[in-house]
């Protein structure tokens, strides 16, 4: 869930910066473009999600067996 919040954070920022680029400096595009593709990358990335679930479950546990 967390990843999810920070990729479309990063893929915001990506969009922000290359749409800044084109108004104000072609420099900002080195910036833009990756930033673009990490933050699809992190939507994309169901894997890293089930390990997350899988460690909140267990923190569950833990906590009612307490």
């Amino acid at each position: 869930m967390i990843l999810r919040k920070s990729g479309v954070v990063v893929l915001l920022l990506g969009v922000l910066l290359v749409i800044t680029s084109i108004f104000v400096s072609m420099f900002l595009l080195i910036y833009g473009i990756p930033l673009l593709v990490i933050g699809i990358i992190i939507l994309l990335n169901k894997k890293e999600d089930k390990i997350d679930e899988i460690k909140f479950k267990k923190q569950k546990e833990v906590i009612k067996n307490k």
